[in-house]
């Protein structure tokens, strides 16, 4: 039975594993998404890259099916054509024009050599490079390096743009136009994948994630939703200031208080909450009727790390 293209998932993974000699680099990954602009979450060495690979066709899994599109990446090279592909790693080409650079990896993908002139000078333009494209690569900031980086991966038109760490190495100027040209792209219906270890770049272009961790898929959804499991989960809270060893005895007996921990300097209180609104509701009258001194109060929420080590608890049923 013949399926049409809009039933068809743009990624599907069944039971896929990458091993590394001994060493696992995705482990038993399982997804069927739909196209659309979907941000991949997780730490630094989370197996992101990997799981990149293995949707290229780069890598081949040790174990499971990938299929992009409903087809084998590794078997189809065809299949790279409806692909971008923005890696991780650095454009090495010092003498090399990105007008060059950028034409001559269109024409890889079987384009003629005055459409991929044409193609490459789209692209360079859409990436904001047009005044500097015909200058080696070698007098290039970072930032023009990443730019013209997205240019070879959105120039041949692929439905499926991925992205590996994408705003590495960025300053704020160059990290607000790489969000407004991914704005700009998923606003025109395509789709992106894009890995970041970073949150908030993500929640700018897209609510869908994909968590990550030590190559397992821990989660898919949006941003609500894994806020939902979060909420679930036990927040760690820090307390800053001279009088925060006065709050101990106050926290101590209250039962939405998994554990607390005071730095040496006695300056610095980490708390642990079953249910962080208690704690907001209790903090403010403590600190006025005790008359203490605390100046800084913060959530782990933008801490990536505290947010996936509790989804791994979830994961592993200890929550």
């Amino acid at each position: 039975m013949s399926h049409s293209n809009s039933d068809t998932p743009m990624i599907e993974l069944v039971g896929v594993s990458k091993l590394y000699g001994q060493v696992i680099g995705n482990n038993d990954l399982n997804l069927k998404i739909a196209p659309g602009a979907y941000g991949l979450v997780g730490p630094n060495g989370s197996g992101k890259t990997t799981f990149i690979n293995l949707l290229v066709g780069q890598l081949r899994p040790t174990l499971g099916s990938v299929r992009i599109f409903g087809k084998d990446p590794w078997v189809d090279r065809k299949l790279l054509r409806r692909i971008g592909l923005c890696p991780a790693t650095d454009v090495l080409y010092p003498n090399v024009s990105a007008a060059e650079w950028v034409a001559y990896q269109v024409r890889l993908h079987g384009f003629s050599r005055s459409e991929s002139r044409r193609l490459s000078t789209e692209a360079l333009d859409f990436v904001g490079m047009s005044d500097a494209m015909k200058r080696p690569m070698g007098t290039y900031s970072l930032g023009m390096r990443q730019r013209t980086k997205i240019a070879q991966a959105i120039a041949h038109n692929p439905d499926l743009l991925i992205l590996d760490e994408p705003y590495n190495g960025l300053d704020p100027v160059g990290r607000y136009k790489m969000t407004q040209l991914l704005k700009q792209w998923t606003h025109e219906g395509r789709s992106v994948l894009f890995a970041s270890h970073v949150l908030h770049e993500i929640e700018a272009v897209t609510s869908s994630f994909l968590l990550i961790h030590g190559g397992r898929l821990l989660a898919s959804g949006t941003a609500d939703e894994i806020e939902q499991i979060l909420a679930d989960t036990p927040q760690e809270v820090s307390l800053t200031g001279p009088d925060v060893d006065r709050l101990v005895h106050r926290l101590a007996d209250a039962p939405w208080v998994q554990s607390m921990q005071l730095t040496e300097e006695r300056t610095k209180l980490k708390v642990a909450l079953r249910d962080p609104t208690k704690m907001y509701s209790q903090l403010a009258r403590w600190i006025s009727e005790d008359g203490l001194r605390i100046h800084q109060f913060q959530t782990a929420e933008g801490d990536l790390t505290a947010l996936f080590e509790s989804l791994l608890r979830h994961h592993r049923g200890e929550l």
